[in-house]
């Protein structure tokens, strides 16, 4: 039985807006669970947010990345937990989709509702190279949104037999994704953090599991890329920031616009006028308004150049180190617009009945992520200046 979903002639990004009600309404309750709701995982897959980068051959939209993007921002204004989840779950199943044997990946995903989550490498785990696959021990963190897919992923270097590191054609490491069953790994309910608690990345282990080739595969090697369209060109690193930074300018948007709200119609404690003629204020509001949309047209911008250059087949190190730039430096801009906006609220924002407190700790929990880490820029201005050349980085 086909079960895929109907094609809709709908954006992605407005299919995202329509999500904005639903999001609110269970928002506080995803946070005090810290996982998604059901009703909310419903409407997700019945608006396909699982596939959005996943291979048309698969019955995916494989979209263009600036959508992804504005799609991902959408998301992360209503919900930031919710962006993220996607965010992660797309890129994960895309680009191990477009490593696999056809057949493998229409049999995962061949149906609207599956989606992969993926946890950050542990420096202990192990595969060792077996007849028809590998067998697969270690512990991972971070898998977002874990509790409501079927599939789990894992990144692991591969061994031989012997304990000896497994080498690929060219004389590189073989470092592989692995994708199994959430069933048969062991879930760790350790996700107890200031926020983005919905996600629920959870940590899990397997301790010796069978993983066969075709669920192996090295995805963002050229040699074993089946797809070739430009998303898989660019590869799983700028996909997740790209994503990532997205979310952090709708969460940082939406707090901004809290600001605002309440600036037309508070009188501070520290100042006889009222917040909406206080130069200071509205200095601050046109400088923040500044600095969110100067981010999101350089993420928008950079994100556009590598996608036709990686579709002519003229993608460079160049465009990869914009994209670099851009998603890292539009995810602190993003953090500071957030904390500006938050501080400016002064004790209302720590109140649970109004939008600030919630959101605020999901953006510094966002800001904490690897893709927002000062190294890249560092990265970044090497090229520039020309000290190394860091294409093994981006």
């Amino acid at each position: 039985m086909d079960t895929r979903l109907p094609p809709t002639a709908t954006a992605a990004p407005d299919r995202a807006r329509a999500l904005q009600p639903l999001l609110d309404a269970h928002g506080a309750e995803m946070d005090r669970r810290r996982e998604v709701t059901p009703e909310v995982v419903d409407a997700l897959v019945k608006a396909d947010m699982l596939r959005l980068l996943l291979p048309r051959s698969l019955g995916g939209q494989e979209i263009a990345l600036v959508e992804f993007a504005k799609t991902i921002e959408a998301l992360g204004y209503a919900d930031a937990s919710v962006g993220w989840f996607i965010n992660q779950s797309n890129v994960s199943s895309s680009t191990s989709a477009a490593a696999m044997p056809h057949e493998t990946a229409l049999a995962i995903w061949g149906a609207p509702n599956i989606g992969l989550a993926w946890g950050a490498r542990h420096n202990r785990s192990k595969a060792i190279r077996v007849d028809g696959g590998y067998r697969l021990t270690g512990t991972w963190s971070f898998a977002s949104g874990g509790r409501h897919t079927t599939w789990l992923g894992a990144h692991s270097a591969i061994q031989n037999p012997d304990g000896s590191p497994h080498v690929r054609h060219g004389g590189r490491a073989d470092d592989r994704s692995f994708v199994f069953l959430r069933s048969e790994a062991k879930i760790i309910d350790d996700w107890q953090v200031l926020g983005l608690r919905a996600t629920g990345s959870d940590s899990y282990s397997v301790e010796d599991l069978f993983v066969p080739d075709e669920r192996a595969p090295a995805r963002d090697a050229i040699e074993e890329r089946r797809e070739k369209g430009p998303l898989y060109v660019i590869g799983s690193t700028l996909l997740y920031a790209t994503g990532f930074s997205s979310v952090t300018l709708g969460l940082a948007r939406r707090l901004f616009e809290a600001y605002v709200t309440l600036a037309r119609g508070k009188h501070s404690r520290a100042s006889p006028n009222a917040m909406a003629i206080n130069n200071a204020v509205q200095r601050e509001v046109g400088q923040l308004e500044a600095r969110l949309s100067a981010a999101r047209a350089f993420i928008h911008e950079a994100a556009r150049e590598a996608y036709e250059a990686a579709a002519d087949g003229t993608l460079t190190l160049d465009h990869r180190i914009k994209l670099r730039l851009a998603t890292t430096y539009g995810m602190n801009e993003a953090t500071d617009v957030a904390i500006a906006s938050y501080r400016a609220a002064g004790t209302t924002a720590i109140m649970n009945s109004e939008p600030f407190e919630r959101r605020f700790r999901d953006a510094m929990s966002a800001s904490q992520h690897l893709q927002a880490m000062m190294p890249h820029v560092e990265m970044v201005g090497r090229h520039i200046i020309g000290v190394d050349n860091p294409i093994q980085h981006v």
